[in-house]
């Protein structure tokens, strides 16, 4: 998995698998559609709290899913720190959890 931050968009970039097993594909934002930008120290905390989910999800350990209502995606593991953004678009997709061990830059980067 790779988060993309260009001038006008973020894009996360999935694997094959995550793909397959997630039941989703690549996510592509426009910048201005983004807000809420902050790093979750324990996003697989955060993705079991968050309802009814389909996609691979391994407890504890490891998630590539969505809520049922499609608002939310999860591509989190543990002990991988996370960057979490919001989405106002006109799409069904309102939030965004990704881990990856540059959360922090890529937070400050949105945040600009």
């Amino acid at each position: 998995m790779q988060v993309l931050i260009g001038e006008d968009f973020v894009e996360v970039r999935l694997s094959r698998w995550q793909k397959v097993l997630g039941l989703m594909r690549d996510i592509r934002v426009c910048r201005s559609e983004i807000s809420d930008v902050c790093v979750v120290a324990e996003p697989v905390r955060e993705a079991m709290t968050a309802g009814m989910k389909v996609g691979l999800r391994l407890p504890w350990l490891y998630f590539v899913a969505r809520t049922m209502r499609l608002d939310q995606v999860f591509v989190v593991r543990r002990r991988v720190p996370a960057l979490s953004f919001a989405v106002h678009g006109d799409g069904p997709l309102r939030r965004v959890l990704v881990s990856t061990p540059d959360a922090e830059q890529l937070a400050e980067r949105l945040s600009v």
